[in-house]
């Protein structure tokens, strides 16, 4: 089993925010526009019947010197407990992964116009896959109290807005 493998986007972040923020992703648009170098319209049939896609992707513009995979606390706080790499959802991993759940508002093409992608203009897409409540988490989920405290502003729109 290889140790290394390449991967390549199907698509990119078109639109939406430029810079990448903490806070505030709420009602923020963008579309992803598929490859049509490598796909024709038939990759998106079937996928316009669906209210979320799960979109991954990679971090392009971290910093590949700002890998931290010593323990840290969330954002700096010192009111929240130190966690490891794999217990937080930051772009400073070693991959520059990442993972979104938004809304799919329509499908034109190749063109996925979404909502709440917390993704910026210009970041490559790994893969797109449709949202099946059935594919959430079963029983109860727990969680310590930070990330609600973390993110309580994640999903609103800008102050202003």
């Amino acid at each position: 089993m290889p140790e290394e493998f390449t991967v390549v986007p199907v698509a990119h972040v078109v639109g939406g925010r430029i810079e990448p923020t903490d806070d505030y992703w709420g009602g923020s648009r963008a579309i992803i526009r598929i490859d049509s170098k490598k796909f024709g319209t038939g990759c998106v049939l079937g996928l316009e019947d669906f209210s979320h896609i799960e979109v991954v992707f990679r971090f392009h513009l971290t910093d590949p010197t700002d890998l931290h995979p010593e323990p840290r606390r969330p954002r700096d706080n010192p009111d929240w407990p130190a966690g490891g790499i794999f217990a937080h959802r930051n772009m400073r991993r070693l991959n520059w992964l990442g993972v979104s759940r938004c809304r799919l508002l329509g499908v034109d093409g190749l063109d996925l116009h979404v909502e709440d992608l917390d993704a910026v203009d210009g970041t490559p897409v790994l893969d797109i896959k449709p949202w099946f409540k059935e594919m959430g988490p079963r029983g109860e989920v727990d969680q310590p109290a930070w990330p609600t405290q973390m993110l309580r502003d994640y999903y609103n729109a800008p102050p202003g807005d």
